[in-house]
């Protein structure tokens, strides 16, 4: 079973922006996949399990980028 979870990150401008914070995202236990949109402020998150909110906005917000919410 996959679970997806879809964030809005603000301050994510370009495809840098995009691989930083998909990187920090991936880093999370039970993360399959992770396709982060600068231009939408948009990050699909593919998991094995449900994520914990805490967990995304610290992975999100390490790297320098601010967590907005879930979709």
């Amino acid at each position: 079973m996959s679970v997806t979870t879809v964030l809005t990150v603000s301050g994510m401008s370009c495809g840098h922006c995009e691989r930083t914070v998909s990187a920090g995202l991936s880093a999370l236990p039970g993360v399959t996949d992770v396709v982060a949109d600068a231009p939408s402020g948009r990050v699909t998150v593919a998991s094995a399990r449900p994520l914990e909110e805490t967990a995304l906005r610290e992975a999100v917000d390490g790297t320098g980028f601010t967590f907005v919410g879930q979709v």
